[in-house]
């Protein structure tokens, strides 16, 4: 048996119903063969960067998982498809997002996966619910960074 991972996946919607699809799939993952939750942050709303659409839905989950990696990241494709994912063009307004933030303490970089992310530290919807489940993972010096960005709680 594998050992277990401590992972943070970045969760995100802004088309359809985006508090329910942001909730359902932290369920979605949590019933995932390989995978527990552990702890998901307050649901918070941000304007879209770099794109257009309605505000944004966001929270980070943590999760313990078996798998890999990459096995992470074709579940949580999979769930996105379930939840009418289409990617028409970068940034597209979409049904859900679910990007792979940290998976332990590995650095990937392949054709496919880039951990850590490689934006998760330029933006606020990720680096706020990140440092209010796990706060030693964010500096002061981070959250200074991005403390411009228009980000704010809307559900704990």
């Amino acid at each position: 048996m594998r050992e277990w991972v401590t992972v943070f996946v970045g969760i995100g919607a802004n088309l359809g119903e985006p508090c329910a699809a942001v909730l359902n799939a932290v369920q979605e993952m949590a019933g995932l063969d390989g995978v527990a939750a552990v702890r998901r942050s307050s649901l918070y709303a941000s304007t879209p960067i770099e794109s257009s659409g309605p505000d944004y839905v966001n929270a980070v989950v943590e999760l313990k998982t078996s798998l890999t990696a990459l096995e992470l990241l074709a579940q949580l494709q999979a769930i996105e498809s379930k939840a009418g994912r289409e990617r028409p063009y970068r940034n597209a307004p979409r049904t859900l997002d679910l990007d792979l933030l940290l998976f332990g303490d590995s650095v990937i970089q392949s054709a496919t996966l880039t951990v850590p992310h490689p934006r998760m530290w330029e933006r606020a919807f990720v680096l706020l619910p990140l440092v209010e489940i796990a706060p030693e993972i964010v500096g002061a010096t981070a959250l200074a960074q991005v403390q411009g960005q228009t980000v704010h709680r809307i559900v704990s």
